[in-house]
């Protein structure tokens, strides 16, 4: 069975349209990328772990702040790597600039024998929905539209 991820996608209404907040995977091999490299906040889920409650916990342990209000279901989707994501939307506000994310450590360079440790998330950003079109990974890519159907652009 294929591993399950949960993630909120928070949004919010600004006078250009809807947007999105996004958040770039830190660590040396998505330090170059831009187009196609960014997400939502997201993370796998316990065992026996309830979606929303996965989405809540991953979105305070990448960001630093915990989400509060209604989260609304977006659907399941399944991504590239063949995980599924359930996905939640959620409007609401956040400071890019007070981004807190937890860390991860990792060998690196490859087979030095060292071990560094990187942030999981090494920035977040608000975009229109088609700037988010092409910063987002290709498999979530259809949580645009799911959005817009659920809450209007």
């Amino acid at each position: 069975m294929p591993e399950t991820s949960a993630g909120i996608l928070l949004h919010r209404a600004a006078a250009s349209g809807r947007e999105l907040l996004l958040v770039h995977p830190g660590g040396p091999f998505w330090a170059g990328k831009d187009e196609a490299a960014w997400s939502i906040p997201k993370g796998l889920t316990g065992p026996g772990e309830d979606g929303d409650v996965a989405a809540r916990r991953e979105f305070a342990e990448e960001l630093g702040v915990a989400p509060e209000g209604d989260l609304i279901p977006l659907g399941e989707f399944r991504l590239s790597s063949s995980k599924r994501l359930l996905a939640f939307a959620l409007e609401g506000d956040f400071d890019p600039e007070r981004l807190v994310s937890n860390s991860f450590e990792m060998e690196w360079p490859p087979r030095s024998g060292r071990r560094q440790s990187f942030p999981e998330v090494d920035r977040a950003a608000w975009f229109g929905l088609e700037a988010a079109r092409t910063k987002l990974h290709l498999g979530q890519r259809p949580l645009i539209d799911a959005l817009v159907a659920a809450v209007g652009g």
